[in-house]
């Protein structure tokens, strides 16, 4: 699907690298047809070193050169960005963007009409391989334009394809969660301070719990209900456990931190 491509990422930050390592360990396109842009001479020095991909301070030159073009940019920057590149995005590129709640089409409200745009939200796990991206077309993008978009995601996570006005839910869920996870394993790690263990042994026991938790519920074919069961013994320590977290409204405030994030998501991207 890449082959002959040329491919430009704007922005060279955490995501933006990321981004560039998993096209290159993933071998989508050579590390030579593939360009990052960035206003940090220093930081794309490391990413030529590091990737041995071209390095670009031209936003315009960079897109020039692209077939794919990738908006690794902050949300509050992608406005200036788009000014500045929007006469080098022709018909033959297709634009990836990957700013939070910055819907399709005000991406496209800076372009040429009829550009092909594809939104997606990453989240940070991608830093290790273990990411979750939520993909969505917009107005002129097509199925394999999805698709393209889709394997880069998929070399450094998984993906899956939604309606756009599902994407602040998205945000609110995998694009928050793993700052909820954390806190959790913080929470988790602390209880067994409490309980007397060691704080290295502690986090490191907390973090593997939930981490393999997680993998069971991906690779596995039961419900996560089910799988509760297969620990819950009757009268045992797994069930006094799970009271407390039902005394705790455990469920009903992650369900509320999923909401407060959705709805914040919606209000930053003007689409409440």
């Amino acid at each position: 699907m890449f082959k002959g491509k040329k491919v430009s990422i704007i922005g060279g930050g955490n995501m933006g690298e990321v981004i560039a390592g998993g096209i290159v360990s993933g071998k989508l396109v050579p590390a030579k047809n593939l360009t990052v842009s960035d206003v940090v001479k220093e930081r794309l020095e490391y990413l030529k070193k590091t990737y041995k991909v071209h390095i670009e301070v031209d936003n315009t030159k960079a897109v020039t050169s692209a077939d794919v073009v990738i908006l690794a940019v902050k949300p509050q920057s992608m406005g200036e960005v788009l000014t500045e590149i929007a006469s080098a995005v022709t018909k033959s590129k297709l634009v990836i963007s990957i700013a939070a709640g910055i819907p399709t089409s005000f991406i496209e409200g800076y372009l040429k009409k009829g550009m092909r745009v594809v939104r997606v939200m990453p989240n940070t796990p991608a830093l290790i391989g273990e990411g979750a991206a939520a993909l969505t077309a917009g107005t002129n993008a097509t199925e394999n334009d999805l698709a393209l978009a889709k394997q880069v995601f998929d070399s450094v996570g998984i993906t899956v394809i939604v309606k756009e006005e599902l994407m602040d839910a998205v945000t609110g869920l995998s694009g928050s969660g793993p700052a909820y996870g954390f806190i959790i394993i913080e929470a988790l790690s602390d209880a067994g301070v409490k309980m007397g263990l060691t704080r290295d042994i502690a986090l490191k026991l907390a973090a593997q719990t939930l981490a393999g938790a997680a993998i069971l519920c991906l690779k596995g074919d039961r419900h996560p209900g089910q799988l509760k069961d297969m620990v819950t013994s009757p009268g045992g320590t797994t069930i006094a456990g799970i009271k407390a977290l039902e005394d705790g409204k455990l469920r009903a405030t992650l369900m509320d931190a999923v909401e407060a994030a959705t709805l914040r998501s919606k209000e930053l991207g003007g689409t409440k």
